[in-house]
């Protein structure tokens, strides 16, 4: 039979109602998504962005950091492209009888065949380790959902109808099949297993039609199901993907309090979100990822980026009648019973999540926004805040410390100021300090150390001294925005006074804000943290470590990352070669180090704020640490230095175990 026939206008009403739905559904996504603000990061670098999407979407590269199941992602998702050429083929066979891809040519065609076959056997494996996944490991990430049990029950029953299908063609001996019977690898074993029915050629013929119609409908139901489950990825990851940020260093966007029009400081609801944030909910895959690495859900607290990502979408489910009105006055707020105010708090900014995502979500700027809303718009934050953002306005430290201290721990080393050097052309680089290590006793000795490292390497350097400012991260991590700004940009001034162009920092804090944030106001510098500093120097000869007189260093060193060193800026191996060059030392590395390394809870302004909800972040830290059994730690933040500090106390290990700067061993080792 060829030509038009009852199942032409059979499917034609089906997949027309199917594809009609579908694409309601998807509209009024895409309209709810475009009713929230523009989103002011600026797209460049189309090319990239391109061969970015490639090497994630279709080559699956960030799902595969987790091998296992990044596999079995990986075999359904090409299946699918492949298997989707093959329903094509039946979609224009029931329109038009007798229609096929063979005028392709035998070879062409029957290798589609071959492997339409090949990613059905490979899909059905990833679904059976997936479901395996699911309902037996149970890994705590991925949570128990009806919509993804689901979403497997389709695609195993989408298989399951393809071989079905093709078995009952080949036993029905449809002479179009049996010319290529060899490429149905998959198929042709159940044929003949299914052959002892003993039933007439013509009834085979039935169940081959039977099971072309479950698989059309079956594929005409998922159609209708992804915009409203969570394989609304399959849209939306690719989208998210191009817009995600191409480098690994990222600032926060800054307000401007000069635009009158703004009236409204962070994300009070989700009509205060961009159309970004709302792309980002789409793109949720569920797959816990970004659970599994946060250390404030590891350490139970309420906060889990997965949830809050579902939990914001779920927002704007709710709110899609207003918002679609454009009536925002009756959108609900953010904070509720699911987003609580402990939820946003719990955060230390250390972008676990993000570099665990697949699909590129940018948790963190949500986090900072809705902080930014209750700390400007509402007053409604932690307690002990309130005298951070006191000292920070008074003395411009965090600390309530008099600014006319700030140098006094350089005494006796004689330190330049800029104020005696003039300007920064008679300097090689500016020594920018940081309030911990201008107050806080035990970094003091840091900045010390790397004081003596620079005159033996004939750095020609000076301070700010008592010009020097906090660089403001806590209060712009907390949600201070205007107080940030106003100590950035006097900052800015100072630096731009003394024509400085480089800089160099021992805290991660002020490394992340100097490089990737000031240029917002007029601050461009050449950033170096300390470990690059140091490592260069060690490079070129200038310092040359060896075997520490007292014995100290003859140790296992553990390093722990910092987050906003490593996760942040990428800057992983420094550290680690600074710690090779020294020759009594070993090296260990914790369970979780690099991009997996564990925060030490102080990062987000959490440095200043009461833990007060489940387990202590640095102390499940240090544990990790002791486990190595290493007699040192070794850090390059000065909050991670306390925050370790006070972990191996908590253990009564202080006498056992040392925490110290990497500037503080290449010190002891090249003194």
């Amino acid at each position: 039979m060829h030509g038009v026939t009852w199942q032409t206008y059979v499917f034609f009403a089906v997949a027309a109602g199917a594809f009609g739905y579908s694409g309601y559904r998807f509209l009024i996504l895409f309209r709810l998504m475009t009713s929230l603000k523009d989103q002011a990061r600026p797209v460049r670098d189309i090319g990239k962005r391109i061969v970015t999407t490639i090497v994630n979407v279709l080559g699956q590269k960030a799902v595969l950091q987790k091998p296992a199941i990044g596999i079995a992602h990986a075999l359904i998702f090409w299946g699918f492209i492949v298997i989707t050429v093959g329903t094509l083929e039946q979609f224009v066979s029931t329109i038009y009888a007798g229609a096929s891809f063979a005028f392709l040519g035998p070879f062409v065609y029957s290798t589609l065949l071959f492997l339409n076959e090949f990613f059905v056997a490979a899909v059905l494996l990833g679904v059976s380790y997936a479901a395996y996944r699911r309902f037996w490991v149970r890994p705590e990430g991925v949570g128990k959902s009806t919509d993804a049990s689901l979403v497997l029950l389709f695609t195993a029953s989408l298989m399951v109808s393809i071989v079905l299908m093709n078995s009952f063609h080949l036993l029905s001996e449809d002479p179009m099949i049996l010319q290529y019977s060899g490429a149905f690898i998959v198929s042709g074993p159940v044929a003949r297993a299914l052959s002892g029915l003993g039933t007439s050629l013509e009834t085979y013929g039935t169940l081959a039609l039977v099971f072309k119609w479950v698989h059309m409908c079956l594929v005409l139901g998922f159609a209708m199901y992804i915009p409203r489950s969570k394989h609304l990825h399959i849209v939306a990851a690719g989208p998210n993907t191009f817009l995600k940020p191409l480098t690994r260093e990222k600032g926060m966007r800054p307000i401007n309090f000069e635009d009158e029009k703004i009236t409204q400081y962070g994300d009070a609801k989700v009509s205060d979100m961009s159309w970004k944030d709302a792309l980002d909910t789409y793109a949720c895959t569920e797959c816990g990822r970004c659970q599994d690495l946060c250390p404030a859900h590891n350490t139970r607290k309420p906060l889990s980026p997965k949830m809050l990502i579902l939990d914001l979408k779920d927002n704007m489910y709710r709110n899609k009648a207003a918002l679609l009105a454009g009536k925002t006055d009756e959108v609900t707020p953010l904070i509720d019973d699911n987003i609580t105010e402990d939820v946003i708090w719990a955060c230390t900014s250390c972008r676990a999540c993000e570099i665990a995502c697949p699909v590129f979500i940018e948790h963190t700027d949500k986090i900072y926004d809705i902080r930014r809303n209750l700390v400007m718009m509402e007053a409604r934050f932690p307690p002990e805040v309130q005298t951070v953002f006191k000292n920070l306005e008074t003395n411009a430290s965090p600390w309530a410390f008099a600014s006319a201290d700030r140098a006094a721990w350089a005494d006796g080393l004689e330190v330049k100021t800029m104020a005696n050097v003039q300007s920064a052309s008679n300097i090689d680089v500016l020594l920018w300090v940081g309030c911990a290590g201008s107050f806080d006793d035990r970094n003091k000795k840091v900045v010390r150390s790397f004081v003596n490292l620079l005159k033996r390497a004939d750095v020609k350097f000076a301070i700010l001294g008592t010009e020097e400012q906090c660089t403001g991260d806590p209060a712009r991590r907390i949600g201070n925005e205007y107080l940030y700004q106003t100590l950035a940009k006097a900052n800015v001034e100072t630096l731009n006074k003394y024509a400085v162009t480089r800089i160099v920092t021992a805290c991660p804090h002020c490394f992340n804000t100097l490089k990737n944030e000031y240029k917002d106001f007029g601050g461009t510098y050449e950033v170096f943290h300390h470990s690059q500093f140091i490592a260069t120097l060690i490079a070129e000869g200038k310092l040359k470590p060896a075997k520490s007189p007292t014995k100290l260093l003859d140790e296992t060193i553990t390093f722990h990352d910092s987050c906003y060193l490593g996760r942040w800026n990428g800057i992983y191996d420094e550290p680690r070669k600074i710690l090779a060059s020294i020759p009594s030392t070993r090296t260990v590395e914790m369970k979780s180090h690099h991009d997996q390394s564990m925060c030490c809870g102080a990062g987000g302004g959490r440095m200043f704020m009461e833990e007060k909800i489940g387990d202590r972040v640095n102390v499940k830290r240090t544990e990790q640490a002791l486990a190595t059994r290493a007699g040192i730690i070794a850090s390059s933040c000065p909050f991670c230095m306390t925050m370790m500090t006070d972990g191996v106390k908590s253990k009564d290990m202080l006498d056992k175990v040392k925490v110290m700067d990497i500037a503080e061993l290449i010190d002891q080792a090249t003194s």
